[in-house]
């Protein structure tokens, strides 16, 4: 029987043949458009293994990870449990690993994923749960993981083992270093890996600085082995693991040495192998507008000469002989792309009025539109397009902000604490909408991992919202015109969200319709840790689309923005929009009103600068870039990407 993998995902660019598209890969790759997709067919082949050995009568043993990447896999195998029929009976499981020291019962532990996930919902006898214990003694540990290492032999070895990927290239918790001759043992985890870890935890610093994990010697021997991956954040290093060489320094390089592993990855985190980055390197490419773009775009940077100066060379020694065949010459080819990234230039991202706007990225008329600009959390809105937001307000159009979340969980306690004995000492015993004796009361007795009370997340949020106000008006807009949602699938006060439902798609259609939008502004940034920004977003989708057949959608358009992780590829900006030196310093003061986030950001992923910092890097670099293609000199440039739903 085949297994489920088998079948062909679909993929971005098209070469000549399988060898020459994957031939800079050293592992077996299967890439689907998301990463629901692509998880439901591994619980297939899950699902199928387990059948396969039920009829024979024996034992399925899994090796299981945890994290975000295998969650979608475990709730489609609760799904064909509860409507399929599908028994877990015969199934033994070994994690990867746990956090040290941990206890079962803290809702940060791997036992408490995995049952929260996983076994709590399907008929798997409670003895074939084996995970590492992050209550051993300190003095047991290396006699409990030779323990570990003897049950995964004695029930048969590994048939399948499931795998996430870190950035640093560690599976399980094997961090770089690691032997290909490990086994289970206690080990240090990176820096990196912390830092990844603490939007979980609250701060780095209550993240764990130990783990036990299997070894790469286990997972190696495992029989079959499925790593998967989702995201931009991944790319790089599922290019370094797939392309580079086998070195202990990128651990998941090893597995290019095992007969039967697959990575599963989503486009986005497929996006940095040579196929997609640069295709035209593997084989002969179908010329895509877009595709011709981001090519001419990399050309420059490589040869690092601007967009006029490109020759016929250029384009035959670095493998685009046959895209310089389809245009004629490298004189024509580069005037045209020097003029559509002059033409997503403008300082009127609202539409310049009275003016021929052909070749404009956004439309003359009407001179005066109604804006809503989407902020996911309270500070986006300015962190992402300060500069924009004041533009829009100064050039006279009717701007909207509208924050989708509260941002609760990103105050502090310390931050909670301060306001709420301020608040305390001014009000004294008067009557006041929240209790802020019980609330100093709550935050000074709150344990490990307990979950805010309603008064203290109504703190927080407040918190956040004054901070919001304050920086609208800095930049010029009316208290009116500001719009808290306060989207239910948030407030759960932990780092775990409920699911995007009817009631939040419902907020946001009714905020749409009021308004009858020309511009809608949104975030596009899916590399936010903790995927808030893709539910929200998820949730604009799904009100545009019920509302498009209202009259006023058809001028209605959507221009996605990045956050503070990413910005648009230049080949991929349809709308650019220069900043002055005093509008960087506007747009700075604007960030900086959001006080609970400077100094101590909660939630900064991988980056340590504070918002407001990487903020005026990512612009200014973008600046440089339009500058070194051959365009106009600018001080700092804001990208949008037209977006039609």
């Amino acid at each position: 029987m085949k297994s489920a993998l088998e079948i062909k995902p679909d993929i971005s660019y098209k070469s000549a043949g399988k060898f020459e598209e994957t031939r800079f890969e050293k592992i077996h790759i299967e890439i689907f458009k998301n990463s629901i997709e692509a998880s439901v067919i591994v619980a297939q082949e899950i699902a199928q293994l387990i059948r396969s050995k039920q009829e024979k009568n024996k034992s399925c043993v899994l090796g299981l990870a945890t994290g975000s990447s295998p969650i979608k896999v475990y709730e489609e195998l609760v799904r064909m449990h509860r409507e399929e029929g599908l028994s877990f009976s015969n199934v033994v499981t070994f994690n990867l690993d746990e956090y040290y020291p941990m206890t079962k019962e803290n809702n940060q532990s791997y036992h408490y994923f995995m049952h929260e996930h996983l076994f709590n919902h399907i008929d798997i006898k409670p003895e074939n749960i084996n995970i590492p214990d992050g209550t051993v003694a300190i003095d047991e540990i290396n006699q409990y993981c030779i323990d570990y290492e003897m049950n995964i032999k004695n029930a048969g070895g590994l048939d399948f083992q499931l795998l996430g990927i870190g950035r640093t290239g560690h599976v399980g918790f094997n961090e770089p270093g690691s032997h290909i001759n490990s086994g289970t043992r206690i080990i240090t985890l990176d820096h990196i890996t912390r830092v990844d870890a603490s939007s979980a935890f609250n701060g780095i610093d209550n993240v764990p600085k130990r783990a036990i994990t299997m070894g790469v010697s286990t997972i190696m021997r495992s029989k079959r082995i499925v790593l998967m991956a989702w995201g931009q954040n991944k790319a790089d290093i599922i290019k370094r693991t797939v392309q580079g060489d086998i070195s202990s320094e990128v651990p998941a390089t090893f597995l290019q040495n095992h007969p039967n592993a697959t990575f599963v990855l989503d486009q986005s985190a497929a996006s940095e192998l040579t196929r997609f980055k640069t295709p035209w390197l593997v084989g002969e490419c179908l010329w895509t507008p877009e595709l011709k773009s981001k090519a001419i775009v990399w050309l420059c940077q490589k040869t690092k000469q601007s967009i006029l100066k490109l020759t016929d060379r250029d384009y035959n020694n670095n493998g685009m002989s046959d895209l310089l065949a389809q245009e004629g010459s490298a004189y024509d080819m580069n005037i045209n792309m020097f003029n559509i990234l002059q033409h997503t230039i403008t300082g009127w991202p609202g539409g310049k009025p009275n003016t021929d706007d052909s070749f404009r990225p956004e439309r003359a008329n009407p001179a005066k539109k109604r804006v809503i600009l989407f902020s996911p959390h309270p500070d986006d809105d300015v962190i992402s397009m300060g500069g924009t937001f004041s533009k829009l307000i100064k050039q006279g159009h009717d701007v909207h902000v509208v924050y989708q979340t509260s941002g609760n969980i990103a105050v502090s306690d310390d931050e909670a604490l301060k306001f709420a004995e301020v608040a305390s000492d001014f009000i004294g015993d008067e009557k006041s909408d929240i209790n802020f004796k019980s609330v100093i009361e709550f935050l000074n007795n709150k344990s490990e991992n307990q979950i805010d009370s309603l008064e203290v997340r109504k703190l927080k949020g407040l918190i956040r919202r004054r901070e919001s106000y304050g920086a609208t008006r800095y930049i010029g807009l009316k208290d009116e015109n500001t719009h808290f949602l306060d989207l239910p699938f948030y407030e759960t006060g932990q780092v775990k969200k409920n699911p995007l439902g009817p009631e939040d798609i419902a907020i946001v259609k009714d905020i749409i319709a009021k308004i009858k939008p020309h511009q809608v502004f949104a975030a596009g940034d899916l590399a936010d840790p903790h995927g808030t920004h893709e539910v929200c977003l998820n949730a604009i989708f799904a009100a545009l689309k019920e509302l498009k057949t209202e009259p006023y959608m058809n001028d209605c358009w959507l221009w996605l923005y990045r956050g503070a992780w990413h910005e648009w590829d230049i080949h991929e900006i349809d709308m650019a929009v220069p900043l002055s030196p005093s509008e960087v310093l506007l747009k700075r003061h604007a960030i900086l009103h959001h006080q609970s986030q400077k100094d101590r950001v909660m939630f900064q992923g991988n980056d340590s600068r504070e918002f407001w910092v990487r903020a005026e890097d990512r612009n200014k670099n973008t600046a440089i870039l339009y500058d070194e293609l051959g365009l106009a000199e600018y001080e700092a440039i804001e990208a949008f990407k037209r977006f039609d739903y």
